[in-house]
């Protein structure tokens, strides 16, 4: 494969690894655009808690819908899906399916109709800081840099936005990025982080703009409100909190995990990206039940997520998918 590629996936996990604390959530590769949703790709999210961060990890640990925060239903009287959902039927049972199965709707059926109720209010204060980070090891090699971080800045869709980097970096590749980005040189295997700029505060309640084509000269763009804004903003927040950063470990007979929850191989010595490095396409693949690794154990003990909030589910494989 790719020796890049994998060399940005192990420095990708290092820093995730470095930056989990009990204060915080990290998360990585979540979507970071509004008007093109996946037009961008976060590399890694850092959610700092709000003063409500309490009341929201004890209403379920996996990611709550979307659709299911936008519908017309609380706490309060249970009221008939179809009133409470402007969506289309089938769309309106699979957004209360998938919200009912993580916790956060509870329905009842009365008169032949399904009617649904939340099962604590969802707070509003909930998230203090989005911090958005994007991984280059190898300054050398910027690729799309650029491009990437003068999108981040111009939306505004993080508090602050920075690049970490294992490179020296000179003043020459300050010039190069928009300098409300700060920067950070990290050192993969210490995890020690050395701040080269510090990153500016973003306005993420105004109005921002967001990139949507470039060519030659030409730039188009979409000012994003800052109502569709704050909408993602808890969109990305629900979407951390139930992923979390740790990749399940392969199928195989030399795969076991680090102390820390990383995918590693005995066979190659090294941490891998079960998505590129293992499976058919590896020589030294012998197919095995996946190492037993409980990453819900050790996200619960390292960082601000709640893995059994009193009352609530346990958390299913594959529900965060619904964030």
């Amino acid at each position: 494969m790719d020796a890049r590629v994998d060399s940005e996936f192990r420095f990708e996990l290092a820093l995730c690894a470095a930056l989990e604390d009990p204060d915080r959530v990290v998360a990585r590769q979540l979507g970071g655009a509004v008007a093109r949703p996946g037009a961008r790709i976060v590399d890694v999210c850092v959610l700092d808690p709000g003063p409500e961060f309490t009341d929201r990890a004890s209403i379920t640990p996996a990611s709550i819908p979307d659709a299911a925060l936008e519908a017309d239903v609380g706490p309060g009287t249970a009221v008939p899906v179809g009133d409470a959902f402007d969506l289309p039927p089938e769309r309106a049972r699979s957004v209360v399916e998938a919200a009912v199965e993580v916790g956060y709707l509870e329905r009842e059926r009365r008169g032949g109709r399904e009617l649904v109720r939340a099962t604590a209010r969802y707070p509003d204060d909930w998230v203090d800081e989005l911090v958005a980070i994007e991984n280059k090891p190898d300054l050398g090699r910027p690729g799309d840099l650029r491009a990437q971080l003068r999108f981040d800045v111009e939306l505004g869709l993080f508090d602050r936005v920075w690049l970490a980097t294992a490179s020296h970096v000179t003043r020459a590749h300050l010039n190069r990025i928009p300098t409300e980005v700060g920067v950070r040189r990290v050192d993969p295997e210490t995890g020690d982080r050395e701040v080269v700029r510090e990153a500016t505060t973003l306005p993420v309640a105004q109005p921002g703009i967001e990139i949507v084509a470039e060519e030659g000269l030409r730039t188009d763009v979409e000012v994003v409100t800052p109502a569709a804004k704050a909408r993602k903003r808890r969109r990305i927040a629900e979407r951390a909190y139930g992923k979390g950063w740790r990749p399940d470990p392969p199928g195989c007979a030399h795969a076991t995990t680090t102390a820390d929850g990383r995918p590693y191989c005995d066979r190659f010595d090294r941490v891998v990206d079960p998505g590129r490095d293992c499976g058919e396409g590896c020589a030294a693949h012998e197919p095995a039940e996946p190492p037993g690794t409980d990453h819900e154990t050790l996200r619960a003990a390292n960082s601000a997520w709640v893995a059994d909030p009193d009352g609530a589910p346990r958390r299913q494989a594959g529900l965060d998918r619904f964030g």
